[in-house]
């Protein structure tokens, strides 16, 4: 059977979500060819007119676009963002991001469940950017949410699942897809969220630091397949004392 998640009645085949926030354009179409992604995020702001360069015209045919409402302190403000890149033609897709705090940049979960809920009403696909808490993803999933976006560690740190056990959680009680989103910062760490059974992965800070962006970009493709791969094969066992041989021991070699 083909592998695919579904957000909201969309269907993909990739599990990797590519972040544009901190690339130079004339890196991003190759970012997104050699990631495989089919979801691309961008800020309202980089979506202009004019005589200013225009992300939409970097990024390949038929990939989703998967506007944010970075800048949005509350509900209300991410609301108008949501409305503005729907006129301006990025479609029904939403990332909520409701985030007062400047200093860490963590997401108010109040604020981001209110959102959810006025913009599902209103046919948006709400991808909510949350803390990872349960309480909270539950009133996120209840409000409407196509999916549940939690922080692996502050954004843009690059430090890799700090908040593995909370993300557990939600994987194991949140009936809609679990994308680790904010702080992976290497392939293996994307690996391992997949293999806690993570329906997707995002990516921008990692990627567009590298040394190498269309390299890293398929690096991250491979790890999260390779994650993906594992968890749907089932990870072996794992023994916390003592020792089992890999092989049968049937008695000693004699002399």
């Amino acid at each position: 059977m083909k592998d695919t998640f579904k957000l909201g009645n969309h269907e993909f085949t990739s599990r990797f979500i590519l972040g544009s926030g901190k690339y130079s354009l004339d890196l991003i179409k190759a970012a997104v060819e050699n990631a495989g992604a089919q979801i691309i995020t961008l800020a309202l702001r980089r979506a202009t007119t004019g005589n200013v360069a225009n992300i939409l015209d970097y990024i390949p045919k038929g990939v989703t676009l998967l506007p944010n409402t970075s800048g949005a302190r509350n509900a209300e403000e991410a609301a108008r963002i949501a409305r503005l890149a729907r006129e301006v033609g990025c479609g029904d897709f939403i990332k909520i991001e409701c985030i007062r705090d400047s200093k860490y940049l963590l997401p108010d979960n109040y604020e981001t469940a209110k959102a959810t809920e006025i913009l599902a009403k209103e046919g948006f696909v709400v991808m909510p950017y949350m803390y990872p808490d349960l309480n909270a993803a539950r009133d996120m999933a209840n409000a409407g949410a196509a999916c549940i976006m939690p922080l692996g560690a502050p954004i843009g740190t690059n430090k890799g699942l700090a908040t593995k056990e909370f993300i557990r959680i939600l994987i194991d009680e949140i009936d809609l897809p679990v994308i680790v989103d904010a702080g992976i910062g290497k392939p293996s760490q994307a690996c391992e969220a997949m293999e806690m059974g993570a329906a997707a992965v995002m990516a921008n800070t990692a990627i567009a630091t590298a040394g190498d962006v269309p390299a890293m970009a398929e690096a991250f493709k491979y790890a999260i397949a390779a994650g993906r791969a594992a968890y749907l094969a089932g990870t072996g066992r794992v023994l916390e004392t003592g020792a089992a041989a890999s092989s049968p021991l049937t008695g000693f070699l004699a002399d």
